[in-house]
């Protein structure tokens, strides 16, 4: 007498369920790894080092395809990738993120002032780039509103009263690089650490950067730890592209109407 055929167990619903929704999630977190680590990231601004142009709070979306791929790419600096690869040099001018050298080692932005062969020193606060003094053009003070992210704190002997109400007020300069681009930079005074340095040679495959806000960032100009001295380009992360959200740093989790009232609405969709 032939055996009779048995049949498999069926698959519970339950069981198929979670599966499903297991595959949907890993397909999921494997798409946003790889829009995360090629394509595009955000980046959110910690610190004044680049006031004017970004304020604490000012969430940005960061291109990751312009300087070409390298472990910093990829999310904790996973080793991806031995060395650099499609790499491509940034333009002067460019604001960039990159990850900073140990022991600090995070994600930083500034901006690019130095490529490769480029000779930098700075002299009385002008950058000397190449020989040549860049142009520095005086206009309107930067005036900055004190917000629960930015207080009196941060504003130190720079806080002024505008219509019975407390701001910062920046001397604010124009500056321009040799190829046309354009941006304004702040001033604090006269810090001679700072604002009269030696001379910097650019190596290869190194980048020299500055904070807009030139008497407090810590950039090239220092070497670690106080700075983060020449960024090798293998340590670039990407461009950064557009200011997507901004906040003063008044909204509470809790109360999600907040979140409306604490957005600075003007500041979403700003370029570079």
């Amino acid at each position: 007498m032939a055996d009779t055929p048995q049949k498999s167990p069926e698959t519970s619903p339950e069981k198929s369920e979670a599966k499903d929704t297991l595959r949907f999630f890993l397909k999921l977190a494997l798409f946003v790894f790889i829009l995360r680590s090629l394509i595009v990231t955000s980046f959110v601004i910690p610190s004044e080092s680049m006031l004017p142009r970004l304020l604490i709070g000012d969430y940005l979306f960061v291109t990751k395809w312009n300087y070409g791929y390298s472990r910093w790419s990829f999310p904790f600096g996973l080793p991806l990738l031995p060395g650099r690869i499609l790499g491509r040099d940034p333009a002067r001018g460019d604001v960039v993120v990159f990850r900073s050298p140990e022991p600090d080692d995070h994600d930083v932005i500034k901006r690019v002032i130095g490529l490769p062969g480029d000779t930098i020193q700075v002299t009385n606060g002008q950058i000397i780039l190449n020989g040549r003094p860049v142009p520095k053009q005086r206009i309107a003070d930067f005036i900055l509103p004190l917000t629960p992210n930015f207080g009196a704190d941060k504003c130190g002997p720079f806080l002024d009263t505008i219509a019975g109400k407390p701001v910062c007020r920046y001397t604010q300069f124009r500056e321009t690089l040799p190829d046309g681009k354009s941006y304004n930079v702040l001033d604090q005074g006269n810090f001679p650490e700072a604002d009269d340095t030696g001379v910097y040679r650019v190596p290869a495959d190194h980048v020299f950067l500055m904070g807009d806000n030139r008497d407090d960032s810590a950039d090239s100009r220092f070497a670690p730890p106080r700075g983060m001295g020449l960024i090798p380009m293998n340590r670039l992360e990407g461009r950064a592209a557009v200011t997507f959200f901004s906040t003063d740093g008044s909204a509470e989790w809790i109360k999600p109407w907040t979140w409306v009232s604490a957005a600075r609405w003007n500041r979403i969709g700003e370029g570079f």
